[in-house]
């Protein structure tokens, strides 16, 4: 696996724009930093964690959603621990600013970190990112394999069952490169204590076009015991 340049480009309710860009080793989860000015397209005196450089500023915008050039399955807003708003992405070449965003405008506090999570374009990674009706905000994700997968928190590693028990899902975005393979009705299924479907989300190819946050029409209510499933064709 390669180490690549993930950037994004954010703005501030000041006027400012605020410029990220780090090279990270894809397959690997790793924070988005803002780019020292002594780098070629710099502007900051320091690589800084975004709550840090903006303490007390608030997110008005993505101008340049996190992207990477071969493959990216997520990017979030990270708060002590917990995913607090969940970030567009897209291969470079393959984006715009996303007419829908979540949780903004979004104040920044101090500790607070961009991850992302950067691939090479074989990365069979599968993400599903929600947010619920309360507002909490979640990311799901496993490698795509042949049969059923279930998909796990990417921070407690509990399905979404137990994650989100109570919670109705309102908002959702689906990555996969698995396009054909995918033949969970091209996506992720969520299953019921019973095992039938009672909602989905359809998967974008990040290496193709940019996924998109959408609405999950309808809702999906989550109760204990419920799956968020992807079944391969290999």
């Amino acid at each position: 696996m390669a180490s690549v340049a993930v950037k994004a480009a954010l703005g501030l309710d000041t006027g400012e724009v605020v410029y990220l860009q780090t090279t990270m080793s894809e397959g690997t989860e790793t924070e988005l930093t803002t780019l020292i000015n002594t780098t070629t397209g710099g502007y900051s005196v320091g690589a800084t964690s975004l709550g840090t450089f903006a303490n007390g500023k608030t997110i008005t915008s993505i101008i340049q959603s996190p992207n990477a050039p071969n493959g990216i399955s997520y990017a979030y807003v990270d708060r002590r621990g917990e995913i607090a708003m969940i970030l567009p992405v897209h291969i470079i070449g393959q984006g715009w600013q996303s007419p829908v965003t979540w949780n903004m405008p979004f104040k920044l506090q101090a500790g607070d970190t961009v991850r992302v999570m950067a691939n090479t374009a074989a990365d069979r990674e599968f993400a599903y990112s929600v947010m619920t009706n309360t507002g909490t905000q979640a990311i799901f994700a496993a490698d795509g394999a042949n049969g059923n997968v279930e998909l796990v928190h990417i921070k407690s590693g509990q399905g979404i069952g137990a994650s989100l028990t109570g919670q109705t899902v309102t908002m959702q975005m689906s990555t996969s490169v698995d396009g054909a393979k995918l033949v969970s009705a091209g996506g992720v299924l969520v299953l019921n204590d019973r095992g039938l479907p009672i909602g989905g989300c359809m998967a974008a190819n990040p290496i193709t076009q940019q996924p998109m946050l959408q609405a999950a029409i309808p809702p999906i209510p989550i109760s204990l015991n419920f799956v968020a499933r992807v079944t391969c064709s290999s």
